[in-house]
Formats: structure tokens, C-alpha cells, sequence
């Protein structure tokens, strides 16, 4: 009776067990039924996976199923398998709330600039670019999404014109692909994607000009046959960069006006063909007393009458044509001298060995004077030499009349000097800014554009303005590098022999040696 009564108790237990999987299936139908889960429809799950945990506990205890090897074995891979899952989790994880991206392009195609990151980390406002199209292109994307990982204050939208007319009409979008920039109330166009892709130089350019809270103003002095700015003006390509930087480029007649207007950025002096008068020079020295900018481009053969203001500031001009073999060697002519030393400053500070290009430059000297900083920013080989006889042929280097390189052709120069008085204020000091080049030319259309020379202009515009303190400097365009090898047809036949019949061959060779050996 005993034993009877163990062998009903033992069927008991089994069969409870059982009740496990039915409960479970009992909670999910009535969940999904429900349309809604419960008290009920989970209490139910609970209970079955419990019932079902028991049963399998009590089953390999019944069955010692837990010291078996295959068991062991079983452990071992199961745990191995979560390890790898939870490892797995893990990175993905933190792929997701750190990302990290690495370009192993020459060029650095899909970083942004430091500047572009600069300015979009220190965003102070919210600033949404709008792209309308109806396809999002993977490269303009990817753009978008590098600006957005520099600062949360960054944010995109792809907007379709037609299934969002009201957004369109507001930004007056007249074509599919056109890209506009907002902050605040402040809107204005990019460019248009249709016909090409974005262009992190002109993004970046929009999102400096919308956030800006000042308009710089240039000041172009005319009246001694200067580089003029009006209609004619050779200065196109420098005059638009300008406009695209949030800078207006005004004339300044010294002779009709005595002093230079209280809201001048900076005031350039391109290649004046005549000297100026003595109480223009006079100006143009008290503006820098008071905390002004001034550039001065001087091409060689011209007097500009600027020596006092000059040996003020410890520069003297040398009025020799500097001679490069470099420049004809890259197809310029003798007289391009060709740049690629630019020293320690912020103006030049990422130009590395790049070259620039200067036609018909003049050598400028420095010496120490107190108070003035002068840092030499453009540099020639030591191949070149100041000529002081052009018209000479072949020109060659005299020792007795020309002047050896390396030449400096370019200076920026800074000085501390007392600001305006204000009433009822404490006197304050602030800093005067000087950039001095002895060529104007490379600034004209058609050389503008020719390697570093539009940096070379646009940086020393951004130092002198002093727009900030960390020169969120000009971005230049990347370029992808074309790299193709050009075989010759001898070189493309024994390329085909080689990976077709030659190595195959030796391969082949080598398992019957390895056969024969294991013989």
C-alpha cells in the first residue's frame, strides 16, 4: 500500500508540473484577447513560468541531470554564449551613446574643418538648416549629421515642397534642392542641391553670417589709382567672398573726408599708383592710434608715401622685383615668387607647406621698435632673389645689386595704444592691428583663387577685425584626390601572366613537392 501510495504522489507532482505551459498559454490568450495586460493575463504567465521552472528543477534533480558531462559541457556553452551577447550589447551600446568616426581619407573628405566645429560648438542659439527635397542624398546627409554631432544647438529637417507647401512658401524655396538656414527670425539661402552637393564651405559661411550680431564694414581707399571696387573692379572674387563673410566693402576718399569713419573694420590700401598726402597719412596713423586695422598691399615700383607711418611700426619697403625660379617652374613666370613658408600666426597657422603665389612682389624689412609686435607671415625660398634690374635678359643674380633670399614679403604686426577717452570712465587700452604685403596682385581675380592666395586675404581680414578671440578663420573645399595607376601595355600583359599562370603554377608545384615528401 505504501508503495502505491509514493507512485500516486510522484504522478501528482508530474502532472502539476504540466500546468505550467498551459497557464502560460491561458495569460497570453487572454492578454491578446483583452487588448490589454493586466492583473490577470500576467498573474497567469507568472504562475505557469514558475510551475515550469519547478518541473525542470525537479526533473534534474530526479535525474541527476546537472553532473552529467554533456550537461557541463552544455553550461559551459550556454555561458559562453551569453558572455558573448552581453560584450556584444555592451559595444553596441556604447557605439550609440559615444560615437567615434575615423577618416582615412587624404584629404579628410568627411571631417569637418576646425573652424566649421568651432563655430557650430559654440553655438549660442538654436540653428536649423531646412533642406527642400523630396530625396535625401546620402553625402548631404552625412554632412548634416557631422554639424549635428558638434553641439545640440545644431539641427536639420528635409522638407518635400509640394506635401509642405506653408514651410516652402515661408522661406520662398523656388526650386527643388534649395537649402536655407534659421535662427530666430533670421533666414537666408545657402545653396541649391539639385544640380550638386553641399558645401561645407558655404554651410559654414551661412551659419557665421546668421548668428552675427555686427556687419563688419571695409573701408577701400581710393583716389591714387588703387584697385578700385566699383563695377570694373578686379577685386570680384574678394569682394564677394567678403559679402559672403558678412563684411560690406565701402570706398574711402581721405582728401574729402578728413578722418576715417567711426564704424571702419579695417581700412586696405591696394597698391596706391601715387603717393598720398601728408595729412592722409596723417589719418590713417591717428586711426591706428585709437585701436584701428589697417592693410597696406604695396607693389614695388610705386612710392605711396607711407614711410613715416611705416618706420613707426619698424618696417621699411624694398623696392626690388622679387625673382623665383619656382614660379616658372610651376608655369607662373620668374617674377611670381612662390610662397610656402608662413610662419608662427593665427593667420597662417594651418597652412602648413601649401603654397601661395605672388606676382611682382617687393621685399619688406623689420626692426625692433617698442611696444610692436611683428611677426613675418609670408616668406620666399632661398632660391629667390630681389632684382633690381627687370628689363634685364637673362635675369640672373648680381651680387653687387640684388639682394639674396629668403625675402619676407609680408608682416603682421599688433600694439597695444590707449583708447578714445569716454567721460566719467577709467582709461582703457586696446589693441592696434596692422597686416603689410608687398604685392597686391595675388588678391586680384584669376590669382585670388590660385592655391592659399584667397586664405592668405581672407584670414588676414578675419585677424584684423577681431571678430573674436579663437579666429574662426576662412574653410577651404575639399577635393577628392584621383589616384590611377597608368600601366603600360608590356606591364598590363606580364600583370596578366603572373596572376593568371605564373603563380598559379608555383602553386601547384608546391602541393606535389609536399605530396612527394609525405610519401
Amino acid at each position: 500500500m505504501k508503495t502505491i501510495a509514493k507512485k500516486t504522489k510522484k504522478n501528482y507532482w508530474q502532472y502539476l508540473f504540466l500546468l505550467g505551459p498551459f497557464l502560460i498559454l491561458m495569460g497570453l490568450t487572454a492578454g491578446t484577447v483583452a487588448g490589454s495586460w493586466g492583473i490577470i493575463p500576467l498573474g497567469l504567465i507568472a504562475a505557469g513560468a514558475v510551475l515550469s521552472l519547478l518541473g525542470l528543477l525537479w526533473q534534474a534533480y530526479k535525474t541527476k541531470w546537472w553532473k552529467r558531462r554533456s550537461t557541463q559541457a552544455g553550461t559551459n556553452a550556454i555561458a559562453a554564449t551569453l558572455a558573448v551577447l552581453v560584450i556584444l550589447g555592451l559595444i553596441n551600446f556604447l557605439a550609440t551613446r559615444y560615437q567615434t568616426r575615423i577618416d582615412f581619407t587624404e584629404t579628410g573628405l568627411y571631417t569637418l574643418a576646425p573652424q566649421s566645429r568651432e563655430i557650430v560648438q559654440n553655438l549660442s542659439q538654436p540653428v536649423k538648416v531646412w533642406v527642400f527635397d523630396r530625396n535625401q542624398n546620402s553625402q548631404d546627409r552625412a554632412l548634416l549629421e557631422n554639424y549635428r554631432r558638434q553641439g545640440s544647438q545644431f539641427s536639420f529637417e528635409y522638407v518635400d515642397p509640394q506635401t509642405r507647401p506653408g514651410i516652402a512658401q515661408k522661406f520662398g524655396v523656388r526650386s527643388f534642392g534649395d537649402v536655407y538656414i534659421e535662427a530666430g527670425n533670421r533666414r537666408q539661402f545657402v545653396q541649391s542641391v539639385g544640380q550638386g552637393r553641399l558645401s561645407e564651405v558655404q554651410l559654414t559661411t551661412k551659419i557665421q553670417q546668421v548668428t552675427s550680431d555686427r556687419a563688419g564694414k571695409v573701408y577701400f581707399l581710393q583716389g591714387h589709382g588703387e584697385v578700385g571696387i566699383g563695377e570694373q573692379s578686379k577685386l570680384t572674387s574678394a569682394l564677394n567672398t567678403l559679402k559672403d563673410r558678412n563684411f560690406a566693402a565701402e570706398p574711402l576718399n581721405l582728401v574729402q573726408q578728413a578722418k576715417i569713419p567711426q564704424d571702419a573694420t579695417v581700412v586696405i590700401v591696394a597698391s596706391p599708383k601715387r603717393g598720398l598726402f601728408p595729412q592722409e597719412v596723417k589719418a590713417l596713423s591717428a586711426y591706428l592710434e585709437r585701436g584701428g586695422s589697417l592693410m597696406l598691399l604695396l607693389d614695388p615700383n610705386t612710392n605711396p608715401n607711407l614711410d613715416s607711418l611705416l618706420q613707426n611700426w619698424g618696417l621699411t619697403l624694398d623696392n626690388r622685383v622679387i625673382i623665383d625660379p619656382a614660379g616658372q617652374a610651376i608655369g607662373f613666370g620668374p617674377a611670381f615668387a612662390v610662397v610656402d613658408n608662413y610662419g608662427q600666426h593665427p593667420i597662417t597657422q594651418d597652412f602648413g607647406n601649401n603654397l601661395s603665389i605672388f606676382g611682382g612682389a617687393r621685399a619688406i624689412d623689420s626692426k625692433p621698435v617698442t611696444g610692436v609686435e611683428a611677426t613675418p607671415i609670408l616668406q620666399t625660398s632661398a632660391e629667390s632673389w630681389a632684382e633690381s634690374n627687370i628689363q634685364s635678359q637673362p635675369l640672373q643674380f648680381n651680387p653687387q645689386s640684388d639682394r639674396k633670399g629668403p625675402l619676407t614679403i609680408g608682416y603682421a604686426l599688433n600694439r597695444v595704444v590707449s583708447a578714445e577717452p569716454v567721460a566719467n570712465a577709467a582709461p582703457k587700452t586696446t589693441q592696434a592691428r596692422m597686416v603689410v604685403i608687398g604685392n597686391a596682385q595675388f588678391a586680384i581675380d584669376g590669382l585670388f583663387e590660385q592655391q592659399l592666395n584667397g586664405d592668405v586675404f581672407l584670414n588676414s581680414i578675419s585677424w584684423l577685425s577681431s571678430q573674436d578671440n579663437k579666429q574662426t578663420l576662412s574653410v577651404r573645399p575639399k577635393e577628392q584626390k584621383q589616384r590611377r595607376l597608368n600601366l603600360t601595355p608590356l606591364q598590363i600583359n606580364l600583370l596578366g601572366w603572373i596572376s593568371l599562370v605564373i603563380l598559379p603554377v608555383i602553386g601547384f608545384a608546391c602541393a606535389v613537392l609536399l605530396w612527394w615528401l609525405r610519401r
